[in-house]
């Protein structure tokens, strides 16, 4: 068994008879391949539940499915995004006391998988109103442990994975998860095509993604993780109030940290997207599984290729995508701006689709990024750090709803757009951390 997975290890990283072992403990090397494959099935499982229980597309589907209140509906992806970002520095310093920090991760699935699996309870046994502020209230919940699993996650994986292999363990997670959600939406366009959505249908949706995070953990369980250091790990508060003065310090966390939070802007164009498709496209649950299946090819098609390119160099990936992601959200500016229109049942999809592949390379590109500019003594608090700055960035990111609520949805995207070729050139002035 142990022979068959190193030899399933070096043909996903192609290591072949000389394998490689870098910035990680020397003991770690010996479980390389059983680390990576049980970091793999986590990824998978986890990266699949986020695409069917995404609140960009299926929770705000389903919360006007049953009749919620618009409010709640437009504080699902704010609450989702800020509030796993948001607390990570008081995390950061009490992960510090732990030795071992895998179980932090194990926890933390748990409690997303049953949250989600709360939000389709929460829609067959509750009225539309009090559905939606149930579903609001469990994903706070949910936030907040996708955080607690954020930073303990890139901590364990630069223990326990290579440097130059963390990006193709990325970008496979991705590809199969993406695999996996075509699947699901194949099923859906073939079996409900033109029916409208059910809270029934939601339940099954939601339960199967909360029982994917309960096998994440068990699969994050089996890591083989080496003890770590222990020192900072003091009053959170204060390490965290320490931890921040990194960004007056420290210039290449500082320039990535700027990268990424104008970088925000091309998670923020996905709403906008969906809501001008929704103005020219009939709304079933054939139109949701369209879209599961343009996100669910993106990631299968990009991710492999966007991890390899992040190994040789993450901050090409981030130059690309940035660029790419103001070429496209001009295109789209430009043609929903036209009034022409032309085969909307084709251009949006499409345009979700390129989106799509370019946040994968985003997400790819930037985790890389930092967790190979960071060592294995700052990398928890250069994770935190970050984070706890983009949460408070995409906070601020609500106020691009105000401008399509008064300029029209149109110039949101517009806005977008120059924000990501205001990332291109930030991302161009960040070292090589490869």
């Amino acid at each position: 068994m142990r022979k068959s997975l190193d030899n399933l290890y070096d043909l996903a990283t192609g290591d072949e008879d000389a394998r490689v072992c870098k910035d990680i403990p020397e003991s770690a090397c010996h479980h390389l391949p059983r680390n990576f494959f049980a970091q793999l099935i986590a990824l998978v499982a986890t990266k699949t539940g986020d695409k069917l229980a995404g609140p960009k597309l299926v929770l705000a589907w389903m919360l006007s499915s049953v009749g919620a209140a618009p409010l709640a509906i437009s504080l699902l992806v704010p609450l989702r995004e800020a509030l796993a970002l948001l607390p990570q520095l008081l995390v950061a310093a009490l992960m510090r006391r732990m030795a071992v920090r895998k179980w932090l991760w194990v926890g933390g699935s748990v409690a997303q998988g049953l949250a989600v699996i709360g939000m389709g309870l929460a829609v067959t046994q509750l009225p539309g109103p009090s559905a939606g502020w149930t579903v609001v209230c469990l994903l706070v919940f949910f936030s907040l442990a996708r955080g607690i699993c954020s930073v303990a996650a890139k901590d364990v994986m630069g223990k326990t994975v290579s440097k130059t292999r963390r990006g193709r363990l990325t970008g496979y997670a991705a590809s199969a998860a993406g695999a996996v959600t075509i699947a699901v939406a194949l099923f859906i366009a073939v079996a409900r095509r033109d029916e409208a959505p059910d809270p029934v249908f939601f339940l099954v949706l939601l339960g199967a993604a909360g029982l994917l995070w309960l096998l994440a953990a068990v699969a994050y369980s089996t890591i083989a993780e080496v003890p770590g250091s222990t020192e900072g790990g003091g009053n959170a508060g204060q390490v965290a109030l320490a931890n921040l003065s990194l960004l007056r310090r420290d210039k290449p966390l500082r320039r990535f940290v700027l990268t990424r939070a104008l970088l925000v802007s091309t998670a923020l164009m996905a709403p906008f997207l969906v809501v001008l498709a929704n103005r020219h496209i009939e709304s079933s649950l054939s139109d949701l599984a369209i879209f599961l299946i343009a996100s669910g090819v993106a990631s299968l098609i990009s991710a492999p290729a966007w991890g390899r390119m992040a190994d040789s160099s993450s901050r090409r990936v981030l130059i690309l995508t940035a660029t790419g992601a103001a070429i496209l959200g001009l295109a789209v500016f430009g043609y929903a701006a036209s009034g022409a229109h032309f085969a909307p049942s084709v251009a949006y999809p499409a345009a979700y689709f390129l989106l799509a592949v370019i946040h994968t390379g985003v997400r790819i590109g930037r985790k890389t990024y930092l967790v190979d500019i960071a060592d294995r003594d700052n990398r928890a608090a250069y994770v935190a750090v970050s984070n706890t700055v983009i949460g408070l960035v995409l906070l601020g990111g609500g106020l691009v709803g105000f401008v399509a609520e008064f300029a029209g949805i149109e110039s949101a995207i517009l806005l977008l757009s120059l924000l990501a070729a205001s990332a291109a050139v930030s991302a161009m002035t960040l070292t090589e951390a490869q």
